[in-house]
């Protein structure tokens, strides 16, 4: 009985680590993302918006990038549920946005470019998590 409480226990701790976000992992996810997006403190709108900031940020608010109405209008803030749900089906999130994204479904790669993206301040310096 105690083996078995034991390996619980452990299979719990394996779990919960598993869940952890690893922002150096997410920098490898992020590189999907710069076909279209830059993030740091030389970034620029592209194809889409610098994602400086991103995490409290309100949908369609960096200046000078052309959003859709539909994201402009979606009245959104990108905290990390948000974020989480948009990522892993944009167009289902904001129907009519612009972004032509399949989606990011694996759990664990969005909770990686999650911890990536909170890096960035507004400015695109890193700080301190």
């Amino acid at each position: 009985m105690r083996s078995v409480a034991l390996s619980g226990a452990l299979l719990l701790a394996g779990l919960s680590h598993a869940q952890a976000q690893d922002a150096a992992a997410g920098e490898k996810v992020f590189a999907q993302c710069r076909a279209c997006h830059q993030i740091g403190e030389n970034a620029k709108n592209a194809v889409g918006p610098v994602l400086n900031g991103l995490i409290g940020r309100h949908s369609g608010s960096v200046e000078g990038y052309n959003y859709s109405p539909a994201n402009k209008n979606s009245g959104l803030t990108w905290d990390e549920a948000t974020f989480r749900e948009y990522i892993k089906d944009p167009r289902a999130k904001v129907p009519g946005t612009k972004m032509i994204y399949a989606g990011l479904k694996d759990e664990q790669r969005v909770n990686d470019l999650i911890a990536y993206l909170k890096q960035f301040d507004a400015s695109g310096r890193k700080v301190a998590q």
